[in-house]
């Protein structure tokens, strides 16, 4: 299959598990949330080269805002203490420092952020609500009540500014008001079992989901189904780059592309192995590359893989 090294992988000092990856493509940083070590890590998106990693605690979600730089990082609970408080921290990458951080009341998993809104949604692990945070102001100023209690993945559409919530635990995906902070409807994904992976389309306004019992679906924003198909693995977090219509996800000692032209039923188009422990990654959209993280009590390593086959040509929406 097409999917090749774009370099070898590069050995952490601090060994530990993952969470999610993210890209900031505009000051070209990859940061993934080191949460074995508590930590963050920054990579130089075009070199490759690990930059540094920053102690903030069980880091979980990221988010970058591209205006200023600074990355917002979801703290979860901490098993060595028992502490079940979460928090969100701001990030300096350039000082490597963290420069704000505001306590909430559980421990956050999936972090999204709106630049427009200067709004920060963290969603609480296992829990029944999003904990919103001002970005200008960094305090904590409303919560979104969810009906499940699973909340794994969360998305927002830059256009219309509603924010997309999976609820892996009722096989649905929370539709919510930025404005009035509350949940309006739900789109159910009865086909999807335990959803996780969550991303939104831009250009075609849809919605791709994966649920652990190995079906990905295509939705439109009005909640209508329009593509399902088998999926070789189960995943956690994966990453679409529109540009290329290329989606990636890892799991199971895989990494698995799948494109999607808008017209046709979305087809595997690569698949490689990967080492067992990655489950989350995020698709650099300028270069194309696919940064994998995984670790382990004794070790942690990144690496970035690239799709080396043709491209679909893709077709405006019907």
């Amino acid at each position: 299959m097409p999917i090749v090294a774009a370099a070898p992988p590069q050995h952490l000092t601090t060994p530990g598990s993952f969470d999610y990856v993210t890209v900031d493509t505009v000051n070209r940083r990859v940061y993934a949330a080191h949460t074995g070590g508590a930590q963050l890590l920054i990579v130089d998106a075009d070199r490759g080269k690990i930059l540094g990693l920053v102690t903030v605690g069980p880091t979980h979600g990221v988010a970058v805002n591209p205006a200023s730089g600074h990355v917002y990082a979801g703290i979860g609970s901490d098993p060595s203490t028992g502490d079940d408080t979460g928090a969100v921290s701001e990030i300096d990458p350039v000082t490597m420092k963290e420069v704000n951080r505001v306590t909430v009341e559980g421990p956050v998993d999936a972090i999204a952020f709106d630049p427009k809104l200067h709004q920060i949604y963290a969603d609480e692990d296992d829990g029944t609500r999003i904990f919103v945070i001002d970005s200008l102001t960094f305090k904590e100023i409303g919560s979104i009540a969810l009906p499940g209690k699973k909340p794994e993945y969360i998305q927002v559409d830059s256009k219309t500014h509603q924010i997309y919530q999976n609820l892996a635990d009722m096989s649905e995906i929370a539709v919510i008001d930025p404005h009035t902070l509350t949940m309006w409807r739900t789109i159910p994904t009865p086909e999807i079992q335990n959803n996780h992976a969550l991303q939104f389309d831009a250009p075609f306004n849809q919605l791709w989901v994966l649920g652990e019992n190995n079906k990905l679906s295509i939705y439109s924003d009005t909640g209508k189904l329009l593509q399902t198909i088998d999926f070789p693995t189960r995943v956690d977090q994966c990453s679409l780059d529109a540009t290329r219509q290329l989606f990636a996800c890892g799991g199971d000692g895989q990494l698995t592309l799948v494109q999607y032209d808008g017209k046709h039923a979305p087809a595997i188009v690569g698949q490689t192995a990967i080492p067992q422990g990655v489950h989350t990654l995020a698709i650099d959209p300028q270069t194309g590359w696919i940064w994998i993280v995984w670790g382990d009590a004794k070790r942690a390593f990144v690496q970035p893989f690239v799709y080396s086959g043709p491209a679909a040509p893709i077709h405006s929406p019907s």
